[in-house]
């Protein structure tokens, strides 16, 4: 019991330093983030989902889907090209100049000194810049993923498990159509997918006089018996349209890319 005042001390310090580090920092670097300025332009990003997209997230966190799958890009590094848009007024000498440099793969400093000898020869040209790293590489984004990224987001759905690819921009890669095939039968689309199939998000049905606009066409071993149509519910149409509205495909201060 002598004791007993510096252990509650202790103890304090120890859970209000996790505190601080854990909620307190976290909320200090990033509780005021606000829209940003794509780069070289005036427009504004992100905008707010539309709302069955919104309505979408709540879809996507009810079903669990951030247990096999993440929404963060990660990047290892850039590449800079430098590419002429002008030859000047000696274009022999300007493809002189050119077939001696190496203008590819480069670092910031490298492309800039390139540059330099080109416009110091007549030309013009553009430094273009390209993310790398493995998720990249998979094409699962064009850049890194930010905190502007998430700003209309409540609650994140960041992950940590990838049983399933990086979702962050999974809406630059499919339409809906694949996005509900997909989530009714995940091997019609990919094969060898280890995803189940989240089929009742849908509704197998009679055709009626004619068959719906919005049945889904499925290859034959997946289709329905015949008579029978696959229709998707409210909730598919919702996940399919969060999925969607997953772009991070613009370049921004704190993570600069050529599109």
């Amino acid at each position: 019991m002598k004791n007993g005042f510096w252990i509650f001390v202790a103890v304090f310090v120890a859970l209000g330093g996790s505190w601080c580090g854990f909620v307190l920092a976290p909320e200090m670097q990033l509780g005021g983030a606000k829209q940003t300025t794509i780069l070289n332009s005036s427009d504004v990003y992100p905008v707010g989902r539309p709302g069955e997209a919104n309505q979408g997230l709540s879809v996507y966190r009810a079903n669990g889907c951030a247990a096999c799958h993440t929404e963060q890009v990660r990047q290892t590094g850039i590449a800079c090209s430098v590419v002429l848009t002008d030859v000047g007024k000696n274009p022999q000498a300007m493809t002189n100049l050119i077939s001696s440099l190496v203008l590819t793969s480069l670092t910031k400093e490298d492309a800039d000194a390139a540059s330099a000898k080109i416009t110091v020869a007549g030309g013009k040209t553009e430094i273009h810049i390209a993310a790398t790293g493995p998720d990249i590489a998979r094409g699962w984004g064009m850049r890194r993923s930010v905190a502007e990224d998430y700003l209309y987001d409540q609650p994140v759905q960041l992950g940590r498990l990838r049983a399933g690819p990086d979702l962050a921009n999974a809406g630059a890669r499919a339409d809906a159509n694949w996005q509900l095939l997909h989530l009714y039968a995940p091997k019609s689309v990919v094969k060898g997918s280890t995803m189940p199939p989240f089929r009742y998000l849908f509704e197998v049905r009679k055709i009626g006089r004619e068959p719906s606009p919005d049945a889904l066409k499925l290859p034959s071993e997946f289709a329905p018996p015949a008579g029978y149509e696959v229709v998707p519910k409210p909730e598919a149409r919702e996940l399919a349209a969060y999925l969607l509205s997953l772009r991070a495909t613009v370049p921004l201060y704190s993570a600069p890319i050529s599109p």
